[in-house]
């Protein structure tokens, strides 16, 4: 699993408003940590419900490769997950331009600087 990669994670159970579901997920965490084996994966979720009112935080992902839907990805919802929930992958991954405007969408959400 590579920084960028889009793979598929069950994010079950869920509570209140998290999202939930056996969805693909992209993943954030810097390779570094995911290839010294930290036990969790920082990843976003993706949906295929567009929202409108939230394009800030949303990213659009078109398919392409084997994500087989137009998506977005979730900056308000990143989540750490143990490894034992991803599954099939990778799907695509994130282009260049893609990957900055997650990150820039992860900054808005986060509050941080630059976002």
């Amino acid at each position: 699993m590579r920084r960028g990669e889009v793979w598929v994670a069950r994010l079950n159970p869920n509570q209140g408003a998290e999202v939930g579901k056996v969805r693909p997920v992209v993943v954030i965490q810097a390779d570094a940590l995911t290839e010294a084996g930290l036990a969790t994966l920082l990843v976003v979720p993706l949906t295929s419900q567009r929202r409108r009112g939230a394009e800030a935080l949303r990213v659009p992902i078109p398919a392409r490769d084997r994500l087989l839907r137009e998506c977005w990805a979730m900056a308000e919802q990143p989540r750490a997950l143990d490894r034992n929930r991803i599954g099939e992958g990778p799907l695509t991954r994130l282009s260049a331009a893609e990957m900055n405007a997650l990150e820039q969408a992860l900054r808005a959400a986060l509050g941080l600087a630059g976002g």
